[in-house]
């Protein structure tokens, strides 16, 4: 089961950034001959349907080459049965809720992923004075975990990694002007903790809900 439990890790809540692991969202994950079930759960059961899907079918499709056969079940949700059959189905979210949905799940992973990478990039320059920022490139980051962070976050929005990459870029990877740099920074600092305030904040719900000694 390691290898599924380190698919999972890619697997990412897209509001608090962070994988469904350590969230604690994964409650289980087994197998029976050919079919590989994993079973996810939330922090409440009134949790946005969107992401409740989106972080089904993503770990659907992380564990594909694992077995022949895989089964995600959402757990204790409002809408469970909906969502665990649009996944069964791989029906996507608009195929799953039909006229519900006004649109697929692409524009609201952007939006997320866009959000993620402002934090990441703040974090990355934050001991960084103003004066070398404009001319800033990734190779001039140190080798730490808030690096590493930014340069997932940058390729998966398609942004450039090559080391002399700029770093602050804006919401579409352009270089930000010199002007707009404080403004830019103020509000990927305000992104990030509002991140970071959320997911303390569903952990202990998570909790709460199901008496959980604690989630790592």
């Amino acid at each position: 089961m390691m290898a599924a439990w380190k698919a999972l890790d890619e697997v990412m809540d897209p509001e608090l950034d962070e994988p469904i692991t350590t969230l604690g969202f994964v409650q289980s994950v087994s197998r029976d001959g050919d079919v590989l079930t994993v079973h996810l759960r939330l922090p409440t059961a009134f949790c946005s349907p969107n992401f409740a899907y989106l972080m089904a079918s993503d770990a659907k499709d992380v564990l594909r080459g694992l077995a022949p056969h895989v089964v995600v079940v959402l757990d204790d949700h409002h809408d469970s049965d909906v969502i665990n059959r649009g996944i069964a189905a791989d029906a996507g979210f608009v195929g799953t809720y039909g006229a519900e949905a006004s649109r697929d799940l692409a524009e609201l992973r952007l939006t997320f992923q866009r959000k993620a990478h402002a934090a990441a990039m703040e974090r990355a320059v934050r001991d960084v004075p103003l004066e070398r920022l404009r001319s800033l490139t990734l190779q001039d980051l140190p080798a730490s975990r808030s690096t590493e962070a930014l340069r997932r976050r940058r390729s998966a929005l398609g942004f450039d990694t090559a080391p002399d990459a700029l770093v602050l870029v804006d919401d579409n990877g352009v270089p930000l002007q010199p002007g707009d740099l404080p403004l830019r920074l103020r509000f990927a600092r305000s992104v990030g903790i509002s991140i970071e305030g959320n997911a303390h904040f569903c952990r202990g719900l998570l909790r709460t809900r199901y008496a959980l000694e604690g989630t790592s």
